[in-house]
């Protein structure tokens, strides 16, 4: 994508207008308070929204479950990644190169004494946010990525907070 269309995503997306690109027409959502609420039956996230035309549009975000741990992936496009979710104490957020988001990540997070209590597959990790709910404490994460070295990072989670963590690999 070139610097004048990347312009234009940018200023499409904090004035909220839909852009038409010669790639096509970009969408974008024009509520900006997307609200991410836990079904009540607690396997989901429900993200409601408005598109650029004024419909009303729902959709739901699985949550996980690995014993008491819970997690989900978002972060696929605007309504997502402008949605308030539920405080989960960790964010990874995986990014690729200076500033492209990625999938698809393994992750693995041990305690501070090195026994792992959530290994999440790279199936499970749809978008490039992964929300856990994990007790305070240390943490130390691990982030595998097909064909790179693994991302390392450990994480101090302290109660009442969000915890945002970037893990990153250089392309």
């Amino acid at each position: 994508m070139n610097i004048h269309i990347l312009r234009a995503v940018v200023f499409g997306v904090l004035i909220g207008l839909t852009l038409v690109t010669p790639y096509g027409p970009l969408q974008s959502v024009t509520e900006a308070a997307t609200v991410g609420r836990v079904t009540p039956s607690g396997d989901g996230i429900e993200l409601e929204y408005t598109d650029e035309n004024g419909i009303s549009l729902k959709d739901t975000i699985p949550i996980h479950r690995a014993g008491t741990i819970r997690y989900f992936s978002a972060g696929i496009g605007l309504a997502e990644r402008e949605a308030k979710y539920p405080p989960f104490p960790l964010k990874l957020i995986f990014v690729a190169g200076p500033r492209a988001y990625t999938t698809q990540v393994a992750v693995t997070i041990a305690d501070a004494k090195g026994a792992v209590v959530l290994q999440v597959p790279r199936e499970q990790v749809t978008g490039p946010w992964l929300f856990v709910d994990l007790p305070a404490g240390t943490y130390d994460i691990t982030a595998d990525r097909s064909d790179y070295p693994p991302a390392k990072q450990r994480v101090e989670i302290a109660s009442g907070r969000v915890k945002t963590v970037y893990l990153r690999w250089k392309e």
